[in-house]
């Protein structure tokens, strides 16, 4: 009897060798570089002082005070261990995930060099993370419900500065709730373009999807500029207010972090699961999935391709008109142009180091968001670091994590690609 080799084949094998290579190369220049950055080029003495807690809060928790130096020591130490520990066997299995949580630990020891000698409240931080997350998490998820279905979301960042400027002047008029309604239906809207323009029409998705930034980032500026500044009523809306949960927004530290944030928070957290359930746990999200791995065969199973990709687009719109409202409704009250600053496309690289899951673009927007407030805070401590080299700190993030550092994401078989019905 034929013996049937199961090995996996050459080319597979050498990639995945150099892919390991590469994660070993990467952990150990992440260690040697916070080793020589924390331990020669910048040395610090004292101690860094982080506020765990806020003045009034129900339960009080000490400050976390951590030597800066030895930290430095400790964090090129266990950077050191995991390139090390990929030569153990398994050791591929959570390799993104841990090579993710690396960059955020090697990020840790800067933080303490700026806070030497100072304090600052990390719970602060952490609650800005969550915060500077939402929208780009839900840009995120638009683009997981249109790619699922395989039609490429480029329009992200328009659809979100139409949920902005929407939001602001329909809640100057109408309030807030007005508003964010508002925003919801005209992110819907671009969405529904969207899906005309390259499911019936077929226009390329890519070219399909920036025409829509440039024409709402069109429309919006020529209006703000030529309406708003005029009629400074119409740019004046109310900002929701947090809604603290009972008892657990008592909680230390977690408290403030998790259940002290406005409607767009917790939103964002409610569509991300409701996303996740009906992607991978409903017949609908099957038959979504189906269209974008394979339309044909969706198509041969009765499954209305067209309809499908129409739903899904629209949807990504309205999640993206909800995180647009953030911007005004959610944060500042007033419109400014270009006020979503890339946030659209922070997303689409969410979607991606996510692995087109809903989950996985909410983590990666959280590493986003940590980012955002970090350089929020470091320019607090006055570090003699320039603002506009901190201010990259978002971008930098996005191009780190899908550089390839954390290994080959798999969009959906059949994503990009116009579907003709035979």
């Amino acid at each position: 009897m034929a013996v049937t080799d199961t090995s996996p084949s050459a080319p597979a094998a050498i990639g995945f060798a150099r892919r390991r290579q590469t994660l070993i190369i990467g952990w150990l220049l992440l260690a040697l570089a916070v080793f020589v950055a924390f331990v020669f080029a910048l040395p610090v003495t004292g101690d860094a002082s982080f506020r765990l807690a806020f003045p009034g809060d129900a339960f009080s928790m000490p400050n976390l005070v951590v030597p800066a130096a030895p930290y430095a020591w400790v964090v090129a130490a266990v950077l050191a261990f995991f390139g090390v520990r990929q030569f153990l066997p398994g050791a591929s299995r959570w390799s993104g995930l841990l090579f993710g949580i690396g960059l955020l630990l090697a990020v840790t020891p800067f933080l303490t060099w700026a806070t030497a000698g100072k304090s600052f409240s990390l719970t602060g931080m952490l609650q800005a993370t969550i915060v500077r997350a939402v929208p780009i998490a839900l840009g995120g998820l638009a683009g997981v419900l249109s790619e699922r279905v395989a039609v490429v979301n480029i329009a992200i960042e328009g659809m979100l500065l139409a949920g902005a400027f929407t939001g602001a002047v329909v809640g100057s008029l109408l309030g807030g709730t007005g508003g964010l309604v508002a925003a919801v239906l005209v992110g819907g809207a671009f969405g529904l373009l969207l899906a005309a323009l390259v499911v019936t029409y077929r226009v390329d998705q890519i070219i399909a999807g920036v025409a829509i930034n440039l024409l709402v980032l069109g429309l919006t500026s020529y209006v703000s500029s030529q309406v708003l500044t005029h009629y400074r009523e119409l740019n004046n809306a109310p900002v929701f207010k947090a809604v603290n949960i009972p008892f657990l927004s008592d909680l230390p530290v977690i408290g403030p972090v998790l259940f002290q944030h406005n409607i767009f928070v917790y939103g964002a957290l409610i569509m991300v699961a409701i996303a996740t359930y009906y992607l991978f746990h409903t017949a609908s999200g099957l038959r979504a999935r189906a269209v974008g791995e394979h339309p044909e065969a969706a198509d041969t199973l009765g499954i209305n391709v067209y309809r499908i990709r129409y739903i899904n687009v629209t949807l990504a719109g309205m999640a993206a008109g909800f995180g647009g409202a953030w911007f005004t409704l959610g944060s500042v009250g007033r419109f400014d142009e270009n006020m979503t600053n890339g946030r659209g496309y922070i997303g689409l690289a969410a979607m991606i180091f996510g692995r087109w899951h809903p989950v996985g673009a909410l983590m990666a927007a959280l590493v986003f968001g940590f980012a955002d407030s970090l350089q929020q805070k470091l320019a607090i401590l006055r570090t003699p670091i320039p603002a506009e080299f901190l201010a990259m700190a978002p971008y930098i993030a996005t191009i780190v994590l899908v550089a390839g550092l954390i290994g080959r994401a798999r969009p959906p078989a059949a994503d990009g690609k116009p579907y003709v019905k035979e």
